[in-house]
């Protein structure tokens, strides 16, 4: 079609979406701020909620990005986008400019930085890790405190920086609860003889073989759900962390020791995605999210002519969901281009 189209961001949505623009006939720079391609995807274990490894997940995306069309550039963030008559003009980091004819922004998300809510110790204390930080210990193979040994109770926590009003979200992450759930199991199938307790204000598992895996985790491998917000934790002497929450189900508080505690990080808006949201006009919502034009038939559209969204630059998906949404926004440039050509 001699168009050519810039993606921001080769993380699941970026890949796809160039992946596809490229199969139409496109010309595809795909910009990538990391030295790699993949984003999130690569520092995932398994995925809910079938819990199927990510590196199968991963080569689709490498094989379908892999076209002679689509040319790759890591260590490239944008700066600013700018219209300049029919096209824009995108400025790197490096100060290399960039033409396309439409731009594809997909800058995906950050984990909350669960050291903001210090009365969990992150970083505090050697045993309090961030759901990122567990699927580390899954890929490594070995899960173990800072004694070196593996822990016999762990504790995991839900919504960190997400429902809070303190942190300034107010909105679900929608998939914390989930990834809890598919965590519990994967310790319980490390560390058989474990114990597990998620402590939850309440369960979101709205999506398909949600509920299963939930009740999977309690029916067949033993975890320990417990409805309470935990208040506080502290370190003991020998290393271990005691946490004091409200059972809300029970009526009566508890004070338990565990040998780690598990934060499930939330979702927020990516720090490329709000760089680019200040320096180049594109709307943000409440959520601080990218703001589509229209949540029910507009969800690919920005307030920008020619600039289009996909994948959780405008809010928490799944990799599902991710997916699918790239492959709309990818039907949106092909119409948009449809249209400007007639």
């Amino acid at each position: 079609m001699g168009k050519h189209v810039v993606v921001i961001g080769a993380g699941v949505a970026g890949m796809e979406a160039a992946g596809r623009l490229s199969r139409n006939g496109l010309e595809v720079t795909l910009l990538e701020k990391e030295s790699v391609a993949g984003g999130h995807i690569n520092d995932w274990f398994r995925l809910f909620p079938d819990r199927r490894d990510s590196n199968e997940v991963r080569e689709y995306l490498i094989n379908l990005s892999s076209d002679p069309k689509i040319q790759l550039k890591t260590g490239a963030s944008v700066d600013k986008l700018t219209r300049h008559g029919s096209s824009y003009l995108l400025t790197t980091d490096a100060g290399e400019n960039i033409n396309a004819d439409a731009v594809v922004v997909a800058t995906g998300f950050s984990l909350f930085r669960s050291s903001r809510k210090e009365e969990y110790g992150y970083g505090i204390y050697e045993n309090v890790i961030s759901s990122a930080d567990l699927e580390k210990l899954f890929i490594s193979g070995e899960i173990v405190i800072s004694s070196g040994k593996a822990p016999q109770r762990i504790g995991i926590v839900h919504c960190v920086g997400s429902r809070d009003e303190k942190v300034g979200n107010l909105y679900c992450s929608k998939l914390c609860c989930v990834t809890a759930v598919k965590q519990a199991i994967e310790i319980k199938e490390h560390l058989p003889d474990s114990e597990v307790f998620c402590f939850y204000m309440d369960m979101r598992m709205g999506g398909a073989l949600y509920e299963e895996l939930y009740r999977e985790a309690q029916e067949k491998w033993g975890v320990n759900f417990i409805r309470g917000k935990v208040s506080e934790a502290s370190e003991t002497i020998d290393g271990k962390i005691v946490v004091k929450v409200e059972d809300t189900l029970a009526g009566r508080p508890l004070k338990m020791d565990i040998d780690m505690l598990v934060l499930m990080a939330g979702m927020e808006m990516s720090e490329g995605g709000s760089k680019l949201a200040a320096t180049s006009g594109l709307k943000t919502g409440e959520n601080r999210f990218f703001a589509s034009a229209d949540h029910h038939f507009g969800s690919n559209i920005s307030n920008l002519e020619g600039v289009f969204f996909a994948g959780t630059c405008i809010a928490p998906m799944n990799v599902t969901e991710t997916i699918s949404h790239a492959r709309a926004a990818v039907t949106e440039v092909m119409e948009y281009f449809s249209n400007n050509n007639r």
